[in-house]
């Protein structure tokens, strides 16, 4: 059958803009590129395996005493979902074979554990090697049961569906490249629980969160609805968007002619057609690209859930950033359907030089207490940095109480073991007379004033005074106040405000000093009780 030149540039329009998203070579029954040898399946859930064949080709995957069959679809598609399987430490085969091919792509060293996704900016990629202690942690990593999957930086403007990378086993050699953060979750996960850890680095330094965000978060989000309006305007699958696409193929179909007939008369080509804006322009602070390329992608690999470190680029908003955080956690969880996967996040640490106005507010100030308002989203978990940040470096070389801190998160919420997750949070106030009298929840065994030097376990001191407190009355005017504790509690109060209404913690970009601890060693999140 003859194709004409029309039909021809409509199909190759689809191509650019359809095929291309999808980013697959087709020659031989393939998997998705996550699936490589050493690589880490999750236990206890079901396992969706998934890849590309011939359209009618019969795939047959095996692994594990299962052996499951599918028939890629008229796309060429294929899935099959493996039976949840305990944790295994045995490094076993996993093979991929078809009707029509006579040699079987197999995978070797292919263990079940846990899998967690670590995501974010910088601070999330920042290597093993850039930390403190680097070459004596090096020379301990030989955990080849910890395992990273490092995605490479790249964006696109429609959904991708196929990545490549590969699984890397933890060694001294290899840990130097590792997520930090994530390898030292990983190694407490892996010294408490005794399973395989596998570690999905898709991380970029210095992204805002709006690039990660799937369209279907800005969605759920009625505070981003102008934005998501926005991003349904330039997708194929949206009534909007698909208004877009079918008035650029009409402007494809007049401009063909018009070439044609250029080309023959010798004359200057017209300018071709637009795509329209999300496709044809992928740049990674674009709302969504990232997703499109570096998560999409892994969708539905089975996951244990998610770690984050991310916000020093939007660090100049405030309640916004909670707005796109909810976007950011519904959207994943609902493409991935595993429910309410944990989700823990990284407050942002202490940076820049201090400042001594009491009243505070200044810099990072407002994204922290944003960031503590996701903790009213189900299964979320904060891990508070406010003591081991630099004054000088916005990457803090600890980056071992960071994954340890989250680990806790998880080891309490997901894993069921009795230990305290966090540092004390603001929970509410009451006034006493000239003072106030604030409540936490994580108290644990009690608060102290401690102190935080390296990765050295925080240290109690006695005799020593709060700090960071501030107090306020009716006329909105701070001052430098005193703390004590008092039980479970503290009690804030100045000789300046005889009638208190409001109290601040550490809240600014540098709270130099903040020393409000419980007695597990984990530091109190800065936190503000009025909304002025």
């Amino acid at each position: 059958m003859k194709i004409n030149h029309t039909k021809r540039w409509m199909i190759m329009l689809v191509i650019l803009t359809v095929a291309g998203a999808w980013n697959i070579a087709q020659a031989t029954p393939k998997l998705s590129g996550i699936f490589t040898s050493d690589m880490v399946l999750q236990r206890d859930k079901a396992v969706p395996v998934w890849g590309w064949a011939e359209p009618g080709e019969v795939v047959t995957v095996a692994f594990a005493g299962q052996k499951l069959s599918a028939v890629a679809d008229s796309y060429g598609r294929w899935k099959l979902i493996f039976k949840g399987m305990p944790a295994s430490s045995e490094g076993r085969e996993f093979t991929l074979s078809s009707d029509r091919t006579k040699k079987p792509v197999i995978l070797s060293n292919v263990v079940v554990g846990d899998v967690w996704i670590c995501s974010g900016q910088s601070n999330m990629e920042w290597p093993v090697s850039n930390t403190l202690n680097a070459k004596e942690e090096a020379a301990s990593a030989n955990t080849p049961l910890i395992r990273h999957f490092k995605i490479r930086h790249t964006t696109a403007g429609l959904p991708r569906q196929n990545i490549r990378s590969k699984w890397i086993k933890c060694s001294p050699q290899t840990v130097k490249e590792f997520t930090a953060v994530g390898y030292y979750f990983g190694r407490r996960l892996h010294q408490k629980l005794k399973v395989p850890i596998g570690l999905i680095g898709s991380n970029w330094s210095g992204t805002l969160i709006e690039p990660w965000v799937a369209p279907e978060g800005f969605r759920r989000v009625p505070e981003l609805a102008r934005l998501s309006k926005r991003i349904d305007a330039t997708l194929p699958t949206t009534p909007t968007g698909k208004l877009a696409f079918l008035k650029t193929l009409k402007a494809m179909r007049d401009w063909i002619p018009l070439m044609e007939e250029a080309v023959k008369a010798g004359t200057p080509c017209p300018p071709k057609p637009m795509l329209p804006a999300t496709t044809s322009t992928s740049s990674p602070s674009n709302p969504t690209s990232i997703y499109n390329a570096m998560i999409h992608p892994l969708i539905p690999f089975a996951i244990r859930g998610v770690i984050w470190y991310q916000g020093e680029q939007n660090g100049q908003e405030g309640i916004t950033y909670f707005h796109k955080m909810r976007a950011l956690i519904e959207g994943w969880r609902e493409l991935w359907g595993e429910g309410d996967f944990p989700f823990y996040f990284t407050q942002l640490a202490n940076f820049h030089a201090p400042t001594t106005d009491p009243a505070g507010g200044n810099g990072w100030a407002k994204l922290r207490e944003a960031q503590r308002h996701c903790l009213t989203l189900p299964n979320t978990g904060m891990a508070v940095t406010i003591d081991i940040g630099n004054a000088k470096n916005i990457h803090p070389k600890n980056k071992q109480d960071v994954g340890s801190r989250l680990a806790r998160w998880a080891l309490a919420g997901e894993y069921g073991q009795k230990l305290v997750p966090s540092g004390p949070l603001y929970k509410g106030h009451n006034i006493e007379g000239n003072a106030i009298r604030l409540s936490f929840n994580y108290v644990g065994s009690g608060l102290m004033v401690g102190v935080k030097k390296g990765v050295e376990p925080t240290v109690e001191v006695v005799g020593e005074k709060l700090a960071q407190f501030a107090i306020a009355g009716a006329d909105k005017k701070w001052y430098w106040a005193e703390g004590k504790i008092d039980g479970a509690s503290v009690i804030v109060s100045s000789d300046k405000v005889a009638k208190p209404v409001a109290v601040r913690y550490a809240f600014r970009m540098n709270p130099n000093g903040c020393n409000l601890y419980n007695r597990e060693g984990l530091p109190a999140s800065p936190f503000r009780t009025d909304d002025w």
